[in-house]
């Protein structure tokens, strides 16, 4: 499979063969789901990473040296992943990868470049497992158990008093985010009536959607990715249940809306400190910036990316040395970068202390409802 490899320099964005860079270039891999089942979580990555490194080579690259960036496609699968990011470092050379956006596949991947001594940093992987498959495995949002935790009290704050759960087994994510839900709901004081699976790329739902309904929930947790959520917000209706369903930031995608029609309107889920809702500088930046270039607005994955570049670029000007141990270091103590996404400070176990956002479905909008912090969960 041939990868997307994009050199920025002084004459702009081009693609052009090879992997070895030059004594002026720092070769930094990406993989991401640009095609398959999860692609717009992929593509709106990869072209936030793009602008990160566009600007970082249009302000002078690192230490006089040129950005290139090489992009696989692991097709929205975990085997492939691990696949693609083996070539990144064995044969690209790659000093640093950033990716993926799913949990699953950033596991499957992390092993490899902890094996090489390549640091990679995730955009967007929540599962806490993540940073835990090594010293060189980083990421710049947050983490699952503190996400789950805030829609759990959330949900108990909007008065629910008995969830239920609807989760994709198969999925890494969905999983730890619907486990570290029931504990936070329960500590509150609520009650899980009832808990249903499916797997990813399943179409009907409406036998699992029977059984949570006569459990009586007053809201429903589904904590998958918009690829099925749509489908199953659509379907719920259709057989009566017409309870608030809630997730996290796997349904963030421009395709949520069109595939639930307005069966997911009232409906909550948790995402990243990005909108274009928030009043902040650096936001409208970033906002006017993205649009000037892809002519689209771009979504907290988007943001995430550029972010997980930017915080790279920044490490490799700090680092004593451009290879992965010396980028490595530097990642580890970063602290206070100013991100689009929030200021960004890795804790020892190479995660980022940030808040998160409770975003309400209305029509093709999505509006900020809450902002928590960690120190309100007591996190």
């Amino acid at each position: 499979m041939a990868a997307l490899i994009v050199s920025i320099g002084l004459n702009g964005c081009k693609q052009q063969g090879g992997s070895a860079a030059d004594s002026n270039e720092i070769i930094i891999g990406e993989y991401a789901s640009l095609t398959g089942t999860t692609a717009t979580f992929g593509v709106s990555t990869h072209n936030g990473v793009l602008l990160a490194i566009e600007e970082a080579n249009a302000a002078g690259g690192v230490n006089g040296k040129k950005i290139k960036l090489i992009t696989e496609d692991d097709r929205s699968k975990a085997d492939e992943a691990r696949v693609v990011v083996t070539k990144l470092v064995t044969q690209n050379k790659a000093v640093a990868v950033l990716g993926e956006v799913a949990s699953t596949r950033s596991m499957t991947a992390a092993p490899v470049c902890q094996q090489y001594k390549v640091p990679m940093v995730s955009p967007s992987s929540t599962n806490p497992e993540v940073t835990r498959k090594g010293d060189y495995i980083f990421r710049v949002c947050f983490t699952d158990d503190f996400q789950a935790a805030v829609v759990g009290k959330f949900a108990y704050d909007k008065g629910y008093r008995k969830a239920a759960i609807f989760k994709d087994m198969k999925n890494d994510y969905s999983v730890a985010f619907a486990d570290n839900f029931a504990k936070s709901f329960i500590k509150q004081g609520g009650k899980v009536v009832g808990e249903q699976s499916y797997q990813e790329g399943d179409t009907d739902f409406k036998s699992q959607l029977n059984t949570l309904k006569a459990a009586g929930p007053d809201a429903i947790l589904c904590p998958g990715y918009y690829s099925e959520v749509g489908t199953i917000g659509r379907q719920a209706r259709e057989i009566g249940l017409n309870v608030p369903i809630l997730g996290g930031d796997g349904w963030d995608s421009p395709k949520l809306v069109p595939g639930a029609g307005t069966a997911l309107n009232g409906c909550y889920f948790s995402n990243h400190r990005f909108s274009r809702e928030l009043d902040l500088p650096e936001v409208k930046a970033f906002i006017a910036n993205f649009k000037k270039k892809y002519n689209e607005e771009p979504d907290a994955l988007a943001a995430l990316g550029y972010d997980a570049a930017g915080l790279v670029v920044d490490a490799m000007k700090r680092a004593a040395k451009l290879d992965g141990p010396g980028i490595r270091d530097a990642i580890a103590r970063t602290e206070g970068f100013k991100g689009v996404t929030g200021v960004i400070t890795l804790d020892k176990n190479r995660n980022a202390r940030k808040e998160a956002l409770i975003l309400r479905i209305d029509g093709d909008v999505f509006r900020v409802e809450k902002t928590y912090r960690p120190e309100e969960l007591g996190q």
